[in-house]
């Protein structure tokens, strides 16, 4: 499954150019993506493409590439929006977000 599948590709773009000279914010990436509005069901299937390695995490390293996920002309993110974006997510404290913290942060 790819990312266009459950998003639509002019979202993505708009999205992914909102943040090219700006800091990465991942709450407002997702709003505007479209992520807000999807069900748990499709916030949990994106999630699942992000998380590269299949371990159930998107862990540290995952997270700085996640907007290649979205699109391969998505940028990487630098070390401290990765570190910005796992302390927003990673509730539980364990320095990887789990699908079910990945959830709420789309939804917040």
């Amino acid at each position: 499954m790819s990312m266009t599948d459950l998003l639509k590709a002019e979202e993505i773009k708009k999205a992914l150019e909102a943040f090219v000279g700006e800091t990465f914010d991942p709450k407002k990436f997702f709003e505007l993506v479209g992520m807000k509005a999807m069900s748990a069901e499709n916030v949990k299937k994106v999630f699942q493409v992000l998380d590269v390695d299949g371990s159930g995490f998107i862990e540290e390293e995952e997270l700085k590439f996640v907007l290649k996920g979205f699109s391969s002309e998505g940028r990487d993110l630098t070390d401290s929006e990765t570190s910005a974006f796992l302390k927003a997510a990673d509730k539980d404290g364990d320095g990887k977000i789990g699908i079910d913290e990945f959830e709420v942060m789309v939804h917040e």
